[in-house]
């Protein structure tokens, strides 16, 4: 339920050892529609491409050496050659008869985009000779229609069409190709993903893409259940493959991005060998394999989860990683043995970041520095360049003190983060903005439970994000407590944690949502029955499903862009927490916010765009059938123009009054 498009603005760099080469440095930027090259010594931006109004430049690419770009133009992958101080190259088009039959090539579909993290639809060999790309075939999956209802015109102009995947039916077929960037014949890899009869059935998903040292593709395809995970190796020039591993678990099987092939030279010491990750465990661990596939022991262990892969450095043997080792709410730096002697205890991994809170780091090409973009609760983000053999500060880059505006003008004070253990032993974190005690006096407060409660998605945090909350401030300025807490199902608490959620959307995320304001009730922060509940997309369904489940404990909600019916969501989202609908329709019917409905008292803001592709309007329009048909009252504010979250800014000021307007009257 990521919110992701492919993106409209992109940067691309030359690699540094082409750099070195050519003795240039250029950078790419795409700024709407437009490609710019851009001398990064200084020099005027130079328009290179441009899009038109029926023919947009989508997705561009600059090549590793930096002498050509690869973008799709009318669905098919085209590139165009640079001489840099030169006039322009040639452009050449790659691939055809994508439009003729319905097809696209090089661009990732929408469920890749939205669901798997994989904005891509091709991609570049590392020595630039060849370029991966996907073929997509929507053409088993009916059109939704989407209607302008805020426009003036009708026709073509006043509506969009989507092959949108529902939860129990058709997904996209999707082939992978490789062609020379010079142009040529196609090589199409033993692959075709979505194909529920074909050989292989259990390879609905094509989730990630690497090139491998030597020209060869690591290829990650999924099973449509989320049950079985094989990693393929394919021969670029026959397309002939080799299944290199194979992950089954019983929950489900989380996509990752810290495939790490190894250097395939003499001077390896796994040669053809890669790093993977795991959930095996329980938790998401870093492994080594040799170039058959073979697991040769974890790098990584215990009750913590790796996050992403940072740098590999062979010559030291250290790989470098972000994980929560220090714990769930924080994200740190750590190195780590490369290849560990596995006769022995395993190296706790050394951390290299300093302070509490979220570091999101860079390292450099020559693995001596990095930069950390810090911040916590207490500290706006700051920028620092660090040492990589002990972390320690080489100079700051950036910073901003609490004392400028506009940050002293807001006067936020940092939200306090609290620890509580539930009925079962689970322990859970939460965050408390509570209201100032010299202006309203003493808890207990009205209370507002900010929810959003689904899985992949961690609300809580010691990051800067929490203090410049807006809404949570504003409602704590006027005398209402606001709560946040994970539920079971959140993420970055491991599997076992998360993987409760299956088959139980609506049950244990509103429990332990309830179990939440329970412990605030007995800590004497909250007030009985003065209880609202708000949130968005999952957290919209998740408000509302509270409210309709626990109506003596909740008077009201705020439901933005709610999932009403899991069977009107898609394919890969859905089908991980519920399976298909004909497989498991208890669970559909209990997760339906229309289940519960008859038994709502509390009042109900809903909020939608009615554009939006994500979650569609017609899941408010299904709820609001069934409020009606229970005699349930509701209020509704809709959005003609917006998608799934109000983007205007009128609008969203509109919003936040309307929203307070219903809190003011009915918490």
């Amino acid at each position: 339920m990521t919110r992701t498009q492919v993106a409209c603005t992109t940067l691309g760099l030359v690699s540094p050892a082409a750099m070195l080469e050519m003795a240039v440095e250029q950078g790419m930027v795409q700024e709407q529609g437009k490609v710019y090259f851009q001398d990064l010594s200084g020099s005027e931006p130079v328009l290179k491409l441009q899009s038109s109004s029926t023919s947009p430049i989508i997705d561009p690419h600059l090549s590793p050496d930096g002498t050509m770009i690869a973008y799709v133009r009318d669905d098919e992958l085209q590139c165009k050659t640079y001489n840099f101080g030169f006039d322009d190259g040639e452009t050449r088009q790659l691939t055809y008869g994508a439009r003729e039959s319905g097809k696209v090539h090089g661009l990732a579909e929408y469920i890749a985009q939205e669901e798997m993290e994989r904005k891509m639809g091709f991609w570049w060999s590392p020595d630039s000779k060849h370029l991966a790309f996907t073929e997509v075939d929507s053409s088993a999956i009916p059109l939704y229609r989407i209607m302008h209802q805020g426009k003036s015109s009708v026709g073509l102009d006043a509506q969009e069409d989507h092959a949108y995947p529902f939860a129990g039916a058709a997904n996209v077929k999707v082939r992978l190709g490789v062609v020379s960037s010079g142009g040529g014949e196609v090589t199409w890899m033993d692959l075709l993903c979505g194909e529920p009869n074909g050989a292989h059935d259990d390879e609905e998903y094509l989730a990630r893409v690497n090139w491998m040292h030597h020209n060869s593709l690591a290829v990650q395809v999924l099973n449509r259940a989320h049950t079985k995970l094989k990693l393929l190796k394919f021969d670029i020039a026959t397309g002939k493959r080799e299944v290199l591993l194979e992950e089954e678990h019983d929950i489900w099987i989380t996509l990752h991005d810290c495939f790490t092939p190894l250097d395939n030279g003499v001077s390896s010491k796994h040669p053809g060998g890669f790093i993977w990750a795991s959930e095996k465990t329980g938790f998401r661990h870093l492994y080594l394999h040799d170039k058959n596939g073979e697991c040769l022991g974890p790098i990584t262990q215990g009750d913590w989860l790796v996050d992403q892969i940072a740098g590999v450095n062979e010559s030291s043997g250290l790989i470098y990683f972000t994980g929560t080792m220090d714990g769930p709410l924080e994200t740190n730096l750590y190195c780590t043995n490369l290849f560990p002697d596995w006769s022995l205890p395993l190296q706790a991994p050394k951390r290299l970041t300093r302070g509490t809170g979220r570091h999101s780091v860079i390292l450099d090409h020559q693995l001596l520095r990095f930069i950390d973009v810090y911040d916590s609760v207490k500290s706006p983000p700051v920028i620092l360049l660090c040492s990589l053999l002990d972390g320690s500060v080489i100079m700051p880059l950036y910073e901003q003190p609490l004392t400028v505006q506009p940050l002293k003008k807001f006067q936020q004070l940092s939200p306090e983060m609290v620890q509580f253990t539930g009925k079962d032993g689970t322990s859970f974190y939460g965050t408390l903005y509570l209201p100032d005690e010299k202006k309203y006096g003493p808890p207990p407060y009205k209370t507002l439970v900010n929810v959003y409660g689904g899985p992949s998605v961690q609300l809580v945090s010691d990051s800067w994000i929490s203090t410049v909350d807006m809404r949570a401030q504003y409602l704590r300025s006027k005398g209402i407590l606001v709560w946040k807490m994970d539920n079971r199902g959140s993420a970055r608490r491991g599997l076992h944690f998360e993987g409760q959620l299956k088959y139980n959307i609506g049950r244990v995320d509103a429990e332990d949502q309830l179990a939440g304001t329970e412990w605030l009730i007995k800590q004497g922060l909250a007030k009985p029955g003065h209880i609202g509940l708000y949130g968005w997309s999952y957290g919209g369904f998740l408000s509302a499903m509270c409210l309709s489940r626990f109506s003596d404990t909740f008077c009201c909600a705020v439901s933005g862009a709610p999932v009403t019916a899991w069977d009107g969501y898609d394919t890969f989202y859905t089908e991980k927490y519920l399976g298909r609908p004909s497989e498991h329709s208890d669970a559909y019917e209990y997760g339906s916010i229309m289940h519960h409905v008859k038994n709502l008292r509390g009042k109900l803001l809903l909020i939608h765009g009615m554009i939006d592709e994500n979650v569609h309007f017609r899941h408010t329009a299904r709820l609001i059938n069934s409020l009606m048909a229970e005699r349930k009252s509701y209020e509704i504010l809709l959005f003609p123009d917006e998608r799934h979250m109000p983007r205007q800014l009128d609008d969203r000021i509109y919003m936040e009054e309307r929203i307070w307007d219903f809190v003011e009257r009915s918490l």
